[in-house]
């Protein structure tokens, strides 16, 4: 039984609670279960140096964990000198996801960062940020439009993420940390709501996976999507 009595194609509490930073031009935190990441996104006149002479905005990502997150203190990584592989994978993932479902062109001249902070991790941290990050973006999107900044809406589409994997020969939606550590095959999906996959990561831990099973993840995740989209929607219009 896994917790919470959750069924295999069940996704853990999803909650987002908006405008949590006054300071940022969106926010919001983001519950998957235990897992609770903050998310804020930043509007900035300075884009980055190769894109000046383009006639297109851009949006990056910076992803961390707090020390606090996790069981045992988690290092600053700002002590260690440098971001680790997992850091900036996890954050240029993050980047391309919100990318995929916004007409870049339209933020010409503007660059927008989301920042995604880990508070407490149980699974899926880098899901969570993808559909918090997307929330965030959303309404610093809306302020821009409703000051003149800009014309029009640049997002096209909605966009967010979940995990799936194999754990004892079940195929299980939105893992939590101890089945993530157990997976004998783990995979996030990058979902948007109308258009398509924007990214699917699938490895095999220690285990190799068929075509049948691919399949099996991406049905059940489809279907979970369906409720999370749901819950984007209903913070950005609170």
């Amino acid at each position: 039984m896994r917790k919470f009595n959750r069924k295999n194609h069940e996704s853990r509490k999803i909650s987002i609670e908006v405008d949590i930073n006054k300071n940022a031009d969106g926010s919001c935190i983001i519950c998957y279960g235990l897992t609770k990441v903050i998310c804020t996104a930043s509007i900035d006149e300075d884009v980055p140096k190769w894109l000046r002479e383009k006639k297109t905005g851009w949006i990056t990502a910076e992803y961390g964990m707090l020390p606090g997150s996790t069981n045992s203190r988690n290092k600053r990584e700002s002590k260690v000198g440098k971001q680790s592989g997992r850091t900036v994978e996890i954050q240029r993932l993050i980047g391309r996801s919100l990318r995929s479902v916004v007409d870049l062109e339209k933020l010409m001249g503007y660059q927008i960062i989301v920042d995604c902070d880990v508070l407490q991790a149980d699974g899926g941290t880098r899901t969570a940020s993808i559909t918090g990050g997307y929330v965030a973006l959303c309404l610093a999107i809306k302020k821009f439009v409703q000051k003149g900044l800009i014309k029009k809406n640049p997002i096209k589409d909605f966009v967010a993420a979940i995990s799936c994997g194999i754990v004892n020969e079940k195929i299980l939606v939105d893992l939590d940390y101890d089945e993530d550590s157990a997976a004998q095959v783990d995979a996030n999906f990058v979902l948007s709501k109308e258009s398509g996959f924007s990214e699917i990561q699938i490895s095999g831990e220690e285990n190799t996976f068929n075509l049948n099973s691919v399949t099996e993840m991406i049905d059940k995740t489809e279907k979970s999507m369906k409720n999370i989209f749901k819950i984007q929607k209903d913070a950005i219009k609170s």
